[in-house]
């Protein structure tokens, strides 16, 4: 089963990957993860992406796609895979099914989290990091036993310059910009599955469930 997970940030889409990623043992993968891990490893494509990324511009959709092809080549995508957040336009929707070809795949559904700006506002707003293992808490939906303090590890709670409501509202104008041609191409393969992620993580959980009839 290859998934895509398309959806504005904070639409909910890394909580359901993980539930996704567990149930049917697949892999959730994320264009952020790849792009850091590639800088990290020194990789020819990860030196041409920190390139851009040193000097402030969005990296390339033919390296991103490049990336995400090495990825989902790897052994522990052949049962299937989740992309979250990928693709985030038209060109790499094209660029991502020409791909998958080549590799013999395809993709089986995409599902779009529709979420209101208020609500993504909130969640975002309220998101904190471990700025040692990375572990998410919220909050209000999901505190940490000791305030700013990660129950994992014992790190320090940190908000993301990411998570500030400026940064959020741009981002959300960012995605509104290009995601209709995104999600009108899936439609009119027949792909598309709208969820409606304004509800709490559990209903939508429930709703995915009844998609896959599991």
């Amino acid at each position: 089963m290859n998934l895509l997970l398309l959806g504005p940030p904070g639409a909910g889409k890394g909580t359901q990957a993980a539930l996704i990623s567990k149930k049917y043992s697949i892999p959730h993968i994320s264009t952020g993860e790849i792009l850091r891990n590639c800088i990290k490893n020194g990789s020819e494509l990860g030196k041409k992406a920190k390139a851009y990324v040193e000097s402030g511009h969005l990296v390339p959709d033919e390296i991103v796609v490049q990336m995400v092809k090495e990825r989902i080549s790897k052994s522990d995508c052949e049962g299937g895979f989740i992309l979250d957040g990928f693709p985030r336009n038209y060109k790499q929707a094209e660029e991502l099914t020409v791909c998958l070809k080549e590799l013999g795949k395809e993709i089986d559904s995409a599902l779009n989290f529709d979420a209101s700006e208020g609500v993504i506002i909130e969640r975002l707003t309220g998101r904190r990091i471990c700025s040692k293992c990375e572990t998410i808490f919220h909050i209000k939906n999901m505190p940490p036993k000791v305030d700013g303090i990660c129950d994992k590890c014992g790190g320090k709670l940190i908000q993301r310059k990411d998570d500030e409501e400026e940064t959020i509202r741009n981002r959300l104008k960012v995605y509104r910009e290009s995601a209709q041609p995104l999600l009108d191409y899936y439609q009119k393969k027949g792909l598309l599955f709208t969820i409606p992620a304004d509800k709490d993580y559990r209903e939508v959980e429930k709703l995915l469930k009844d998609y896959f009839k599991v």
